[in-house]
């Protein structure tokens, strides 16, 4: 049945024209953006900016799906199990585009080929596991460094949390302040600084479940998905410079269990009382966890 149809641009991404004019779409289409992690919401970052009609990628990962993404991950099936996540990622995307430019970084990021990565990128959006603090790190640098708009959506319980860095605006070292602190330090800094509404906290039901120590933490596909609708719009935004983008030190979180919104502002970043208070209690929760 697919050999009876051919592939046409212009029909492909043609219901979303009246959200964006024509002339935008056509822009979209010569845009490049950067996904590094293509698991959990990366991967549906992908497929979504794919769908918008975004033709131009650079992914990265170097993992390999388990049984354990079932719960999340776009290119997570049966049928992938064991197969590279960056490989099956771009397959999907060619799949809804055969047109896509997808260059593959399948061995993953880090300072040796990041630059190459970020090579004539229009923007980064952040798909690494939480506990990435090295690459994440870099990466966020380099963006600023080379002056790259750089979105990073936390999928937390039911939601998700988005913050923005913008050239020329506050850097993600500047907001969290990670320096050369330890990993556990920089888990609770991006915990707290990513969403200080904690909307997310009060339905917990098993704690147990998070253990930054191990490395591990509970995870919805709810939030995957509307981590990638908030990503998609970002992107939109940015890429044709249409609305306003709330830039750090300002972000919002959106929990859907909640049916809530909250607009986020934290002058100083890292340095701001609320920020400081936060992390101090963060400490005293996770050293009591430790003893347990």
């Amino acid at each position: 049945m697919a050999d009876a149809f051919s592939f046409s641009y212009d029909l492909a991404f043609s219901r979303n024209i009246g959200w964006v004019t024509p002339d935008e779409q056509a822009r979209l289409k010569n845009k490049r953006v950067a996904i590094a992690g293509v698991g959990g919401v990366g991967g549906v970052h992908l497929l979504t900016l794919a769908r918008l009609g975004v033709t131009r990628f650079h992914i990265a990962d170097f993992d390999a799906f388990d049984i354990a993404n079932l719960n999340r991950q776009a290119g997570a099936f049966m049928s992938t199990m064991g197969l590279p996540k960056a490989d099956v990622a771009a397959r999907m995307a060619r799949d809804i585009n055969p047109e896509a430019q997808i260059d593959v970084f399948g061995q993953g990021v880090d300072a040796s080929n990041m630059g190459q990565f970020l090579d004539g990128v229009d923007l980064y959006i952040d798909g690494l596991d939480f506990f990435a603090f090295d690459a994440r790190q870099q990466m966020f640098a380099m963006c600023a460094a080379r002056g790259i708009p750089a979105v990073t959506v936390a999928p937390l319980g039911m939601g998700a949390a988005c913050m923005t860095f913008m050239p020329g605006g506050m850097t993600f070292e500047e907001y969290f302040g990670w320096g050369d602190r330890p990993e556990l330090e920089k888990a609770l800094r991006f915990m707290v600084g990513v969403a200080p509404a904690g909307l997310h906290r009060p339905y917990l039901v098993w704690p147990e479940a998070v253990n930054l120590a191990e490395r591990r933490g509970p995870s919805t596909i709810m939030a995957c998905q509307l981590c990638a609708g908030v990503a998609g719009t970002q992107a939109l935004k940015i890429l044709l410079g249409r609305g306003k983008v709330l830039a750090a030190p300002r972000g919002f979180q959106y929990d859907a269990y909640r049916d809530t919104l909250v607009r986020t502002w934290r002058p100083g970043g890292h340095r701001n009382p609320l920020t400081q208070l936060a992390l101090q209690v963060g400490k005293r929760v996770f050293a009591k966890a430790l003893l347990k």
